[in-house]
């Protein structure tokens, strides 16, 4: 699933590629988004930015008009020059934006809709989530405090939920984790308050870090060297980089999405 350094990338590139530009066409395969182009078609606007919202991307036009779209698990935006073929197959088409100079496409994306720049503040999709890691003014004291506030709740399922902060996705509370050493299972009401800050620190310095455009494969250890980009996702019986166990996976949430751990560097809380 994109997280928020992924979603941040995608909208610097589209907001420099489409800003100031005048749309010249609109496609979709949503009928309620084909629905509102017929009452305000596109064509014809502005785009006035393209900016992240956690792992909500927002395309705002000059009417007013912004169109919301989160990727899920498998959904990417493109961009290619006119008459440019697409890396997909039309079939995975779901919106095409396109300029005198641009086109951009977005795949598989599972959930997209217009709304009113006006009403963004109460947009149910927005309004849930916590804070934004990737603000510019992110609190960091705060957010550990949500993340504490969670009490019993495991510490490997508060990291995803977007409601405490917004950005964090199964790989980075992985990586989060480990760096922090902890086990997943580990409570979030029994994590000390400098501990808390200190993973928050953490997504933080790993987010801003990942947004660069040139980056092409997120990279959480610092290292350069080709498969040694991250510390334990997706490295289940492979050794620990640091102790050289073997890192341990199971799957975990409602979504069953798995999480990675070194049984040694990060024991369970009650061992």
């Amino acid at each position: 699933m994109p997280e928020g350094d992924t979603i941040a990338r995608a909208a610097a590139v589209l907001h420099e590629a489409l800003a100031g530009q005048i749309v010249t066409r609109f496609t979709t395969a949503l009928a309620h988004l084909a629905r509102i182009d017929v009452d305000t078609p596109l064509a014809g606007q502005v785009v006035q930015r393209c900016a992240a919202q956690g792992k909500h991307l927002l395309i705002t036009f000059s009417t007013g008009l912004v169109l919301r779209t989160h990727m899920r698990m498998h959904g990417s935006w493109h961009l290619y020059r006119p008459g440019e073929r697409w890396q997909r197959p039309r079939r995975a088409m779901r919106v095409v934006i396109e300029t005198a100079t641009r086109v951009a496409v977005g795949f598989d994306v599972p959930d997209a809709e217009f709304l009113r720049d006006a009403d963004l503040a109460r947009a149910r999709a927005l309004i849930r989530l916590g804070p934004d890691l990737l603000a510019p003014d992110v609190d960091i004291a705060a957010i550990a405090a949500r993340l504490i506030a969670e009490g019993p709740r495991p510490l490997g399922q508060a990291l995803l939920d977007q409601r405490i902060a917004a950005g964090i996705g199964n790989v980075y509370r992985s990586e989060l984790l480990f760096l922090a050493s902890l086990h997943p299972s580990t409570t979030a009401g029994a994590v000390a308050a400098g501990t808390a800050a200190a993973i928050v620190v953490n997504a933080v310095r790993l987010l801003r870090a990942n947004t660069v455009a040139s980056i092409a494969t997120r990279n959480t250890t610092g290292r350069t060297a080709p498969g040694e980009a991250l510390w334990v996702y997706n490295r289940a019986t492979r050794p620990c980089r640091r102790c050289g166990t073997p890192i341990q996976s199971a799957a975990d949430g409602l979504e069953s999405r798995r999480v990675y751990w070194c049984p040694l560097c990060q024991p369970p809380a009650h061992s």
